[in-house]
């Protein structure tokens, strides 16, 4: 190993690194965790390309955007990889690792899961080094840590980074908003002239939606003391944005689907406080600079919340159990742990989070 560093021990720095790929295909928020794993190789490894091994979308995020990825090379569907976009055509993993081979990275990193899947995709690039996570039931790289699940996001992947010399150079998730990406803000949204705030109901995952009905006291409540008030979705969440606008009965601006995602970023950028469930528009909130109130089940609160508190309140509600069967819901981490972290239904986990307490920290930022 290399010299320690505040985050622990950093290992050897690879020589002459020229090309450095990063597997990471998955879901908005999950991408913004590894960004600080990614300023850290970029620190380490200055003029090295890094090309992130991405989905459709992060090459529509990077195109002309500043910071550590140089490059996205779209890695094709597969199990434990990513799901396909609709209309995508089937590219064959194993054509595409072919042509990734041609690439000729220097370094691979695994940092997109615990390896089961992932590892043999990262294994398959023909790198001179590879590092990452490993499960249990992962066949190993040349440099890994062992995946467990109780650790907070940006800590996991930094821990990757180090594995190859690359010490932390922040714990806090960073992205850029470009001129492009302000101006069309700006286009759909016009320029503030109170505070603006956005509130966003929605959630892939059901369990972490906190009730429409109380976003929409929020948004009473802030509408109340002076503010413009967004509501903030995808066209998949356009319903449970319609009821947060049809519950809230005082002038909200709903915005489903209006704005690309970096538009999105700058409207953000330009709110005085964004409030959300645990999603990935939350951790965009915060990684372009916007305060937020987050709303967390308190088992994604330990791998998720935002680290700071200057301008941070992630409020946790403590259901651990389903509130229709009852089955503990927390993962099974060991044999002797109760839980088994899954029953069929998908009912929320966050409906106890009180509405007083998120009003409280709203008013709190914004004062």
């Amino acid at each position: 190993m290399g010299v320690p560093s505040p985050l622990g021990p950093v290992g050897e720095r690879v020589p002459d690194v020229a090309r450095i790929a990063v597997l990471r295909a998955n879901a908005l928020g999950d991408f913004i965790f590894v960004l600080p794993a990614l300023d850290a190789l970029r620190a380490a490894y200055p003029g090295a390309e890094i090309v992130l091994l991405g989905a459709p979308w992060h090459a529509e995020l990077w195109r002309d955007r500043p910071g550590p990825v140089d490059r996205v090379l779209v890695v094709p569907p597969a199990p434990g990889i990513r799901g396909p976009d609709p209309g995508e055509p089937e590219t064959p993993m194993a054509a595409f690792l072919a042509a990734a081979r041609e690439e000729r990275f220097d370094l691979a990193l695994q940092v997109h899961g615990g390896g089961g899947n992932s590892n043999p995709v990262v294994a398959g690039l023909g790198a001179r080094v590879t590092a990452g996570l490993r499960a249990e039931d992962a066949p190993p790289l040349d440099r890994w840590i062992r995946y467990v699940y109780y650790q907070h996001e940006v800590l996991r992947y930094l821990e990757v980074a180090a594995l190859v010399g690359a010490p932390a150079t922040t714990i806090v998730p960073t992205l850029a908003v470009t001129e492009a990406d302000r101006a069309e803000a700006a286009r759909v949204l016009g320029e503030p002239t109170r505070p603006r705030v956005a509130l966003h109901p929605g959630a892939t995952d059901t369990r972490r939606r906190w009730p429409a009905e109380r976003f929409a006291e929020v948004a009473r409540a802030l509408v109340g003391d002076g503010c413009e008030v967004l509501v903030t979705g995808s066209p998949a969440e356009r319903e449970v944005v319609d009821r947060v606008v049809a519950a809230a009965g005082v002038p909200v601006r709903p915005q489903v689907g209006t704005l690309s995602l970096g538009g999105l970023a700058a409207c953000y950028a330009g709110c005085a406080l964004v409030v959300a469930n645990d999603t990935g528009p939350l951790h965009l909130a915060a990684a372009v600079g916007a305060a937020t109130v987050g709303i967390y089940w308190i088992g994604n609160m330990i791998n998720t919340g935002h680290p700071l508190r200057g301008r941070h309140r992630p409020i946790a509600s403590w259901t651990v159990h389903c509130p229709v069967c009852g089955v503990d819901c927390t993962p099974g981490i060991y044999p002797h742990r109760p839980g088994d972290g899954e029953c069929p239904h998908r009912d929320s986990f966050v409906g106890d989070v009180p509405v007083v307490e998120v009003v409280e920290a709203a008013r709190e930022l914004l004062a």
